[in-house]
Order: structure tokens, then C-alpha cells, then sequence
């Protein structure tokens, strides 16, 4: 019984130990700030091709896009025609926001 008790503890640890290694390793959540979305002006307004550092600026804000698509100030942005035409540019799926 002792025996069984004590691998059933370790088993535990291991277990512990290993949610623990997971979720120090998960990506923190993003840093929702559309002012990073600046180098994607252009595109938005104008609807010319976003450049590279857009589109890194779109794939880092990516988890934001529903946040910004239900806040009033940016939602007519996020929402518009040339903004969905620049996400899918640079091949970053439309997120369901429902």
C-alpha cells in the first residue's frame, strides 16, 4: 500500500510539473494597441499593398482584431473593405468575431 502511495505521488509531481512547463512555455496574450497599427495607414485609407512591416504589425495585433472591430472608434477601420483586402494580403485569416 505504501508503495502504491508513493507512486501515486510521484505521479502527481510529474503531472504537476508538466502543466507547469506548458504554461510557462503558452505565448503571453497580445498587447492590444492599435497605435501599432500605424504602418498600416496606408492600406487602410488608400487601399494600397500593406508592406512587410504591416504585416508583421497585423499578425502581432492579430488576436486584437474583434477587439478593435467592437470598439466605436476603430470598428468603421478594422471593418472597412481596404482592411480586409489588407489582411487577407498578408495572408492572415478573418477572424469570426460573433
Amino acid at each position: 500500500m505504501a508503495k502504491w502511495a508513493a507512486a501515486m505521488e510521484m505521479l502527481l509531481l510529474v503531472v504537476v510539473a508538466t502543466v507547469a512547463v506548458v504554461v510557462a512555455q503558452s505565448p503571453p496574450p497580445p498587447q492590444c494597441d492599435p497605435g501599432l497599427l500605424s504602418p498600416c495607414a496606408a492600406p487602410i485609407f488608400f487601399g494600397t499593398a500593406p508592406s512587410a512591416s504591416c504585416c508583421s504589425s497585423l499578425k502581432a495585433q492579430q488576436g486584437c482584431f474583434c477587439q478593435y472591430a467592437k470598439d466605436p472608434m476603430y470598428a468603421s477601420y478594422i471593418n472597412s473593405t481596404n482592411a480586409r483586402k489588407m489582411i487577407a494580403t498578408c495572408g492572415i485569416p478573418l477572424p469570426n468575431c460573433g
